[in-house]
C-alpha cells in the first residue's frame, strides 16, 4: 500500500478535512435504518451535512478526502498533480477509526468519502472499497455513508461500493464536455457517464429484486446525485439547467449541486473573478433547480436562448410570475394544486395544506398565513374569495419595485458577508461568452447506455 507512514492521523485529519471543502454534501440521506441492537449507530433519512431531523436535531457526518494526492492535472482544483499543497493519505483502518470515534462522541451521524486519484482510479477504488467493507462488517457501522466513485475504476467495484454506501455520487465537473476538455484534459465525458448509468441501472435492477426477494442487499438505496462547478467556463444559466434537467430525466439523479468556482490556482485558463465567487449565481440556480424538482416547472418557462441568464434581484419563480402576469390573480379558494404551486409565496407544501384545508372551510388571507404562506410575496398575485389582501396593482413594475424592497430575495449570508469556507476546526457574476447550443451535452446525456 503506498500511502505515506510518516504522519501522525490527526495531521492527515488536517489536510484532508480542508482538502474536502470544495466537494458539496449538504444532502439529506433518504434513507431510514434503525439500530438493530447488534450493529453500530444508524441512518436517519432527515438528513446529514448540517441539516435539521424531524425531532429539530442538527446533525452532521465526517467530510473528508481518502487523499488529496491526484495523477490529473484538473485546472480548477486546489490538489492536481502540479499543486504545491501539503499531501496526505488515510489506511482504510484510520477511515474507520475516525468514524467510529467521531460518531461515539456524538459528533457525527454519517460519513461522506471523496478522493483524488492515487496511483490509479482501480487501486483508488479498491482502497475505498476496502474501507467501506471494515466500517460495515468489522467494525458494524450502521450509519450513512456517502461515498464518491471513482470514474474509470473496474464496474465491479463500483458495485461492491454500492452495495455498503447508502448513496454514491459522480462529479460531472463541468457542464459541458467542451469545458472538461480545456480544463481538465485527462478526464472524458463518457468516462463520467458510463459509472453514473451503471449506478442508475444497478439501483433499478435491485429494486426489482427486492420486489422478490425482501432480504437483498440494498444497492445504493439514498441515489445518486452529482456536482458542477459554476463560473470556471463560460456556459450560460440556460445552458446549465437544461444539463441539470437532463441529467434528472435521463439518469433519476436526486440531486444535482452547483458549486461556485472559487479561483484556488493561478492558471491561464481560468476566468479571473473581480467579485469574488459568483454565490448569488450559485444561489439562484439552486433556487430554480428546486422548481424543477418540485414545483412542476421546466427549463424553458424558466429561461429561453433569447433570455439566457437569472434576474440576480429576484428568484426564478417570482420573476417567472412577473413575466406572466395573465395568469394571475389565482383564487386560493379553486386553484389546482398545480396553478398553487405557480404563486410566489406559496411552497409545495403550503399548496398541500391549502387543498387540504379548503375541503371544510374557505380560507381567508389570516388562514394563509397560519398555513405557512409568505403573504409579503404572495398578496399580488392571489384572491381570496374574489378579494385582494390590499388594493394593489397588477402592474409588473409596481409588483417589482415591492418584491424588490423584500431583503431576502438575496440571503444575509451572501448581501452581509464575504465568502468563507467551513472546516472542521473552526469555531463554532462573470462575463461569458454564450457556449453554442450544439456543444451541450444533453444529448450525450440521452444516448449513454
Amino acid at each position: 500500500m503506498n500511502i505515506q507512514q510518516n504522519m501522525s492521523i490527526m495531521e492527515k485529519l488536517a489536510i484532508l478535512t480542508d482538502a474536502a471543502k470544495y466537494d458539496v454534501a449538504c444532502t439529506s440521506s433518504g434513507v431510514d435504518r434503525k439500530g438493530d441492537g447488534k450493529h453500530m449507530g444508524n441512518c436517519l433519512a432527515a438528513g446529514v451535512c448540517h441539516s435539521f431531523a424531524a425531532d429539530g436535531r442538527c446533525v452532521s457526518l465526517l467530510k473528508i478526502l481518502f487523499t488529496n494526492e491526484c495523477i490529473f492535472n484538473c485546472a480548477y482544483c486546489q490538489n492536481n498533480c502540479n499543486s504545491d499543497v501539503p499531501r496526505a493519505s488515510f489506511t482504510p483502518d484510520e477511515v474507520c477509526e475516525l468514524t467510529m470515534e467521531f460518531y461515539r462522541r456524538n459528533y457525527i451521524e454519517g460519513l461522506f468519502l471523496s478522493s483524488g486519484i492515487l496511483i490509479s482510479p482501480n487501486y483508488t477504488m479498491d482502497l475505498i472499497y476496502q474501507t467501506l467493507y471494515k466500517l460495515r462488517n468489522e467494525h458494524h457501522f450502521n450509519g450513512y455513508i456517502h461515498v464518491k466513485a471513482i470514474p474509470g475504476a473496474d464496474p465491479a467495484l463500483i458495485e461492491k461500493a454500492g452495495f455498503l454506501a447508502d448513496r454514491m455520487s459522480i462529479n460531472l465537473e463541468l457542464p459541458t464536455s467542451d469545458g472538461l476538455k480545456k480544463l481538465a484534459p485527462y478526464k472524458s465525458r463518457n468516462t463520467i457517464l458510463k459509472p453514473m448509468r451503471q449506478i442508475q441501472n444497478g439501483i433499478a435492477e435491485n429494486k426489482n429484486e427486492l420486489m422478490v426477494y425482501r432480504k437483498a442487499p440494498k444497492f445504493v438505496p439514498a441515489g445518486q446525485s452529482t456536482q458542477m462547478i459554476i463560473g470556471a467556463t463560460p456556459e450560460s444559466d440556460y445552458q446549465i439547467m437544461r444539463v441539470s434537467e437532463a441529467l434528472y430525466q435521463n439518469f433519476n439523479l436526486k440531486r444535482v449541486f452547483y458549486s461556485a468556482f472559487i479561483n484556488v490556482n493561478q492558471d491561464s485558463n481560468l476566468p479571473v473573478l473581480p467579485g469574488g465567487p459568483p454565490l448569488l449565481r450559485e444561489h439562484r440556480l439552486y433556487q430554480a433547480d428546486w422548481l424543477l424538482r418540485y414545483y412542476d416547472f421546466t427549463v424553458d418557462e424558466l429561461l429561453s436562448e433569447d433570455r439566457p441568464d437569472f434576474n440576480i434581484y429576484l428568484d426564478p419563480k417570482c420573476d417567472w410570475a412577473l413575466r406572466h402576469l395573465e395568469c394571475f390573480p389565482v383564487e386560493i379558494n379553486r386553484a389546482s394544486y398545480h396553478t398553487l404551486l405557480r404563486v410566489p409565496g406559496i411552497g409545495y407544501k403550503s399548496a398541500e395544506r391549502i387543498v387540504k384545508a379548503r375541503r371544510t372551510a374557505t380560507l381567508d388571507f389570516a388562514d394563509l398565513k397560519k398555513i405557512g404562506v409568505v403573504l409579503k410575496r404572495a398578496l399580488y398575485f392571489i384572491t381570496c374569495s374574489g378579494r385582494m389582501m390590499y388594493n394593489t396593482k397588477l402592474e409588473e413594475n409596481y409588483i417589482c419595485a415591492n418584491l424588490m424592497a423584500d431583503r431576502t430575495q438575496i440571503p444575509r449570508d451572501i448581501r452581509e458577508s464575504g465568502y468563507k469556507q467551513l472546516s472542521l476546526f473552526d469555531s463554532g457574476m462573470l462575463d461569458c461568452t454564450p457556449v453554442p447550443q450544439s456543444q451541450l451535452i444533453a444529448g450525450e446525456l440521452a444516448a449513454v447506455q
